[in-house]
């Protein structure tokens, strides 16, 4: 269904549909594993209303090379964790007041809302260069990459999981008392290009099979030579980020706009990939609308709920109760737990994601936005992109112009000489000195 002022998909997404059923499955195929996935679902929908928060791990940067293997199986499986004391109290109150203290200074500077700025598009302040730069945050980046594999278990030439990259992101300074809708349920990271993207495609092959319970979002192989942006829209990550991230600036507990995600990272994937082929039944067998007897296998029409056709290209994915039913997304969006300043937070790309709306809090809710990039060829060529960014002082290569205002002509910009550290030179293409 089309809505006032929506573009319809084109005709040609319901001949992709029917070409990704041809290659990898069939309708009985498909069927089969819609339905033992609904079930999974539903048992996983009343274990997270249950445990709510508790299910996010929280792991200490100290123990990071010690951990259980369970709790590493954990992370994986919920797709988000909570690293405590990456960088010590001091240094993060210094990178805050200093914020603070550039946003006051340079009144030209872009942010949202208009008339009360919590959002900023500026990338270069000098506590976003050193807190890209810092031993521990890169330390930490390269242990995240590392939960990836290859499915032989051989080394890929050009790529270093154990080399990060650091990828310029925004801040926020988000202030108590005020609704916040910028950020519904959704997932970063490709649009329409997950079915329609052959090589990113391979990524869910095993649910395209039929065969789920196998997938794994941690291969590797996909995910370097998938493209997440064939059309070009702004503000869409060219780069493969292992998982997105931020820092904690400030403290910030459920209730008080944190992050929200949906902690099951295989089930997710599999509903959104599988939904575009399943509908409802126009006569409901069952009083449960849910009920997988209610619904039934479709490659007729070329919608893919939560996408969405533009001008240019595709947005989304965007979940919602009615795209998406099965997640139960009112009961099944949770709350990371409670951070404190120098902590990080770590989310899978493909984990649905979402800012609580409320900030029920005393205090302002502040990160800094920096993901987990490993050393890869494309990474690597767009960090160098992004190196002549940062040396004009105007925004990365993935975001767009904004006002035209050069951040080197702002008080208090960060410069090369905030980057000594040799590794947190070659994270951003900068000359070992």
């Amino acid at each position: 269904m089309v809505l006032p002022g929506e573009i319809p998909m084109p005709p040609r997404m319901a001949d992709l549909k029917r070409e990704i059923v041809q290659r990898y499955t069939t309708p009985e195929n498909m069927t089969k594993a819609w339905n033992d996935l609904l079930e999974h679902l539903a048992k996983a929908a009343k274990n997270i209303k249950s445990e709510s928060s508790d299910l996010v791990p929280v792991v200490d940067f100290a123990d990071l090379d010690k951990l259980d293997p369970k709790v590493i199986e954990q992370l994986k499986r919920r797709g988000c964790v909570v690293i405590r004391n990456i960088v010590p109290d001091e240094e993060v109150k210094v990178w805050k007041d200093d914020l603070k203290e550039y946003v006051k200074n340079n009144v030209d500077c872009e942010g949202i809302p208009e008339g009360d700025k919590q959002f900023f598009m500026l990338y270069w302040t000098k506590s976003q260069v050193r807190a890209r730069a810092h031993k521990n945050v890169l330390a930490t980046i390269a242990w995240m990459n590392k939960l990836y594999k290859t499915k032989s278990g051989v080394p890929i030439e050009g790529v270093d999981l154990g080399t990060p990259l650091s990828y310029a992101d925004r801040f926020r300074i988000r202030h108590p008392g005020k609704a916040w809708d910028l950020h519904p349920p959704h997932i970063d990271g490709g649009s329409i290009e997950r079915w329609e993207e052959p090589a990113f495609r391979t990524c869910f092959e095993e649910i395209l099979k039929g065969n789920w319970m196998a997938h794994d979002p941690y291969e590797l192989e996909g995910r370097l030579n998938g493209k997440t942006s064939i059309y070009g829209r702004p503000n869409q990550s060219s780069v493969f980020r292992t998982f997105q991230g931020w820092l904690a600036l400030s403290e910030t507990a459920p209730h008080e706009g944190t992050l929200k995600v949906f902690p099951d990272v295989t089930l997710s994937n599999t509903y959104l990939i599988l939904r575009p082929f399943f509908r409802q039944k126009e006569k409901l067998v069952t009083e449960d609308p849910l009920d997988a007897q209610n619904w039934e296998f479709d490659d007729s029409t070329p919608d893919f709920p939560g996408i969405f056709a533009r001008k240019v290209g595709f947005h989304g994915p965007r979940l919602t109760n009615a795209s998406h039913p099965h997640m139960r997304l009112d009961e099944t969006m949770t709350s990371v737990p409670k951070v404190y300043p120098g902590d990080m937070v770590f989310w899978h790309c493909d984990v649905v994601h979402s800012v609580e709306v409320e900030h029920t809090g005393k205090g302002d809710s502040a990160v800094m936005y920096i993901p987990a990039v490993p050393l890869t060829p494309g990474n690597e060529a767009y960090i160098l992109r992004q190196k002549d960014s940062f040396l004009k002082g105007i925004p990365p290569p993935d975001f767009p112009v904004g006002n035209g205002i050069s951040e080197n002509t702002f008080i208090g910009t960060g410069s090369t000489a905030d980057i000594v550290d040799a590794a947190a030179r070659r994270a951003m293409g900068l000359p070992l000195e």
